[in-house]
């Protein structure tokens, strides 16, 4: 399973977000392209698609900025990826309509990898945005 660029810019705004929910202005998308490096237009992108989707909650213009529409404990990791990932499909036959494969008859591929998916997004569901901020114990 790869998540696409798009889910990792995903991530990365709702951590920086959570990570700054105690300050006393709202977070701009220029304060997280300087802190991470990446783009501001492919951030607004982001911005407006966890906004439609309820994550995050916005403010237009002077002193104007972003905030999580909820505590971070209540932001479920699967849910987000699930959210922006257009396609989970891992291979070809997992798409909808797919008929037309040739060996579906003689192949456990499909079952396996399904399980496996399934896996991949039980550890998702299990974790939260709160999760991912907290301090990770040194080894």
């Amino acid at each position: 399973m790869r998540l696409t660029g798009f889910t990792d810019y995903t991530l990365r705004v709702l951590l920086y977000l959570g990570a700054h929910r105690e300050g006393k202005h709202l977070v701009t998308i220029g304060d997280i392209a300087a802190a991470y490096a990446i783009s501001e237009n492919h951030l607004m992108k982001v911005v407006h698609h966890l906004a439609k989707g309820g994550f995050i909650a916005t403010t237009r213009g002077k002193g104007g900025g972003m905030r999580l529409a909820r505590p971070p404990e209540q932001i479920n990791l699967g849910d987000v990826v699930r959210n922006t990932e257009e396609d989970l499909a891992v291979v070809e036959c997992f798409r909808d309509g797919n008929v037309d494969c040739h060996i579906a008859a003689d192949c456990a591929l499909r079952e396996t990898l399904g399980h496996a998916m399934q896996a991949f997004l039980e550890v998702l569901d299990d974790k939260t945005i709160a999760d991912m901020l907290k301090p990770q114990r040194q080894i």
